[in-house]
């Protein structure tokens, strides 16, 4: 653990030393079905150290999660499932905003993989101006009933639980009028319908929502506090897409660069030349210096939830991983244009760049990369304002009720 000694105590490390020692005493990955392990896993506070103790965490600097992740692939655990994602946004926003019963209740099952989360934050008129939303939720006694329509909403078709936010004051400026709920996809007037990508998948999705009832106790955080609790996610969001989030520390040459090394590799002396050559070196060094910064990144960050620095790996992801996927498929050829199947499907699993399901997949997966979790564009103006502290924008609807907002 000697790369972590600069940003952690002997303490800590010694404690969460002695929960895998423990965890491991007791339970052998290679015979346990993988739900059974991650809840041993849980139980035992690591799930996420840095979370408190009794829900999945020690309490400890959120660094040494990647020693119990290598740890626990050494002794045969198997990686996180892709389709688990957005445990990676739920889980941080109920630890963070949920109350004890929040914590109880959903944090367990999601990191185990019985419940799988979605995300229902985009609107069709409200997706990078995310405080603009208009789904409507109103009270009902102990309920809330809820109208309205998300989209964009990847794996949303598989999705036990969603992650929902609303308006519940119209009258109130738009990022105060705004409440987070946890939202069960299978409650009756949820309808989801599927959103055919370039890909011919329908990874996406759009979401109606009629009458929906969500009972009080599913909501996250206080009423009309629902902006602060949607940076939670979002900032997680960033972090998990830009750093990476299949679990352990990744390795040099790792990613979407390994297609382009192998494929070097793979192509006769006579085929190679300087150019294809010189081409690669550059991107292999952008994606080191890509990895090296995101873990730099994470040996500074402390107990809590990222900021908005995590803006600059998400942007810097999605730039970097279009620009390797179209080496790739230009390395290809003339091959690269044909032989893909663009045949619809509904799929079972979650792919952020793409490039497990080959090079034409990739290279059509990853122009995604610059929409999702924030545009590029947007990601721009974060860093500008919020990292640089350039002066914003002039933002004429900031402080006035969202009613009065003109929209298209």
């Amino acid at each position: 653990m000697s790369d972590t000694a600069a940003t952690t105590n002997n303490s800590e490390e010694t404690q969460v030393t002695s929960a895998i020692d423990a965890l491991l005493s007791e339970n052998d990955p290679k015979k346990m079905s993988y739900e059974e392990f991650r809840g041993a896993q849980f139980d035992h506070g690591l799930a996420w150290v840095y979370f408190d103790e009794g829900s999945g965490g020690l309490g400890v600097n959120p660094v040494l999660q990647r020693h119990v992740e290598v740890r626990l692939r050494e002794a045969g655990a198997s990686p996180m499932k892709p389709a688990m994602f957005f445990m990676h946004l739920a889980g941080p926003t109920i630890h963070t905003h949920g109350d004890k019963e929040s914590k109880d209740r959903f944090l367990r099952p999601m990191f185990t993989g019985e419940e799988r989360w979605c995300q229902l934050f985009s609107e069709p008129g409200a997706g990078s101006d995310f405080a603009g939303l208009a789904t409507r939720a109103i009270e009902d006694g102990d309920s809330w009933i809820v109208n309205g329509q998300k989209v964009w909403n990847t794996m949303a078709h598989l999705g036990d639980w969603g992650m929902l936010v609303t308006r519940t004051d119209p009258d109130m400026p738009k990022h105060r009028g705004m409440t987070y709920f946890a939202m069960d996809m299978k409650s009756p007037g949820v309808d989801v319908q599927p959103l055919r990508q370039i890909t011919g998948e329908a990874e996406f999705n759009e979401v109606f929502l009629t009458d929906v009832q969500i009972p009080d106790s599913n909501r996250i955080g206080d009423v009309g506090d629902g902006w602060r609790v949607s940076l939670t996610t979002l900032m997680n969001e960033r972090n998990a897409i830009g750093a990476g989030s299949g679990g352990g520390p990744p390795k040099a040459g790792s990613g979407p660069v390994a297609i382009l090394t192998k494929m070097w590799r793979d192509t006769p002396q006579s085929g190679r030349n300087s150019v294809t050559r010189d081409r690669i070196m550059k991107l292999y060094v952008r994606s080191e210096a890509q990895r090296l910064t995101n873990i730099r990144a994470g040996q500074n960050r402390r107990k809590g939830n990222p900021g908005p620095e995590m803006s600059i790996a998400k942007l810097a992801f999605a730039e970097l991983n279009q620009d390797l996927l179209t080496a790739a498929v230009d390395m290809m050829g003339m091959a690269g244009q044909v032989d893909y199947d663009y045949t619809f499907r509904r799929p079972e699993d979650l792919s952020v760049d793409g490039s497990e399901n080959g090079v034409q997949h990739g290279f059509l997966r990853v122009r995604a990369n610059s929409i999702e979790g924030g545009t590029s564009e947007i990601m721009r103006n974060i860093l500008g304002e919020q990292v640089l502290g350039l002066p914003g924008e002039p933002r004429i609807d900031k402080d006035i009720p969202w009613i009065e907002v003109p929209r298209s």
